[in-house]
């Protein structure tokens, strides 16, 4: 039983990291793209990012589950990494993700749960930038760039969990 939580971990936080790397894999192809294609494409994610992104709650729940009931043996440092990288990788969403987000839905036909989700500013981070061709881009490469940050964070979360299994 001592090794079942470790390994059903390390599978959840495969599945928080899932769509982060995937985001991460996009931006050379996306980084081509003219504004309106951009746009397209954009909306291509809701829902069903925002309901994986969910996996990433049940993935910092879980690590500091493992860490606070950790087996006999398990570095406790490897498993702490794991979960700061993880409330890292969260930190970097709602700060610099979530404003750009709420930027590009504004008006967009949402369902109720989407709509509150995106309505949802706990950190009070702007999004908007003064209106012209080049702010589009700004915003772009904020949340393409902050994207290939979580993956990072994401990457070595679960290679921290990945150690700590070895002990």
């Amino acid at each position: 039983m001592d090794a079942v939580l470790p390994v059903v971990t390390v599978m959840i936080v495969v599945l928080a990291a899932t769509p982060a790397i995937a985001h991460a894999l996009e931006l050379p192809g996306k980084m081509r793209l003219d504004r309106d294609s951009y746009f397209v494409v954009q909306r291509i994610y809701y829902p069903g990012f925002t309901v994986a992104g969910s996996a990433e709650i049940v993935a910092i729940v879980a690590t500091l589950v493992l860490l606070l009931v950790a087996p006999a043996g398990m570095p406790a440092w490897a498993v702490l990494a794991a979960l700061v990288g993880l409330l890292a990788m969260h930190v970097v969403y709602w700060v610099l993700i979530h404003p750009v987000n709420r930027h590009w839905m504004e008006g967009e036909a949402v369902g109720k749960a989407g709509g509150a989700f995106f309505a949802a500013d706990p950190t009070g981070t702007p999004g908007r930038t003064p209106s012209g061709e080049a702010d589009w881009r700004v915003l772009r490469d904020r949340w393409e760039y902050a994207h290939v940050a979580r993956a990072a964070l994401s990457l070595l979360s679960l290679l921290a969990l990945v150690a700590a299994l070895r002990g």
